[in-house]
């Protein structure tokens, strides 16, 4: 996915009321930007880390600029704008890059289904059956390792997925799980046991009932993002 234009640098001011950033331009002034993140983005927020953010000009939104990426404070890249981890992956899927989900005849996007009226971020069709994949964005990376995790907040909507595929699983469907780390230098996943232990939980339990659980690792630069490979998946 290449950016149209460059994405422009700046320094960050302050993230608030979660959806908000200040980031301060290279000529000095200061410009909102929306932040597409609902996570707490644990080290993506550090005042004054270098930025990037993309404008627009679309009369219906508010805010012109949308913040991107960041350089977190161990020297990475990461995009923050979780909406993107989405766009990366069917640009993937219709290439070929995932491997394990290669050959589908039909893609569709948000499609319900489960017990409690989830929306699958995608409906694979191989022949006439159906395969189910959920989409997380991975940010969260620590200083001394190469493992990043999941999630970075308690996230009671993505262990309701964990529950849904589980369940599509263990009734002889097909479920998977595509981690999207968007973290640079990053070679594994694992669950944020120390953040969410229920959805730590529901992803052992998942993957013992026959869920799929994917990493693929992408590269970043203010001009484009690509997913390239997978990635391990480590256990707790």
């Amino acid at each position: 996915m290449r950016f149209e234009p460059v994405l422009e640098e700046g320094r960050l001011i302050q993230r608030y009321k979660r959806f908000f950033a200040d980031i301060e331009c290279a000529d000095g002034s200061v410009v909102t930007a929306h932040c597409a993140n609902t996570g707490s983005m644990k080290n993506c927020m550090a005042e004054g880390a270098r930025v990037w953010f993309s404008r627009n000009n679309d009369p219906k939104r508010k805010l012109k600029a949308t913040w991107e990426l960041v350089e977190t404070p161990h020297k990475r890249l990461a995009c923050i704008n979780t909406g993107r981890a989405n766009q990366l992956l069917e640009e993937a899927l219709r290439a070929g890059v995932i491997t394990e989900l290669a050959g589908f005849t039909q893609l569709q996007r948000e499609v319900k289904y489960g017990a409690e009226n989830s929306r699958a971020d995608f409906c694979l069709w191989f022949a006439e059956q159906p395969v189910f994949v959920e989409v997380k964005s991975v940010t969260l990376g620590f200083a001394g390792t190469d493992t990043a995790a999941f999630p970075d907040a308690v996230t009671a909507r993505g262990t309701k997925h964990l529950r849904e595929l589980t369940a599509l699983a263990a009734s002889g469907q097909r479920a998977v799980l595509i981690y999207c780390v968007n973290l640079t230098g990053v070679t594994a996943v694992r669950a944020a046991q120390e953040i969410d232990p229920e959805y730590a939980q529901a992803l052992a339990e998942a993957k013992a009932a026959g869920v799929e659980v994917l990493a693929y690792a992408t590269t970043i630069t203010p001009a484009e993002i690509a997913v390239t490979h997978p990635l391990a998946i480590a256990t707790n």
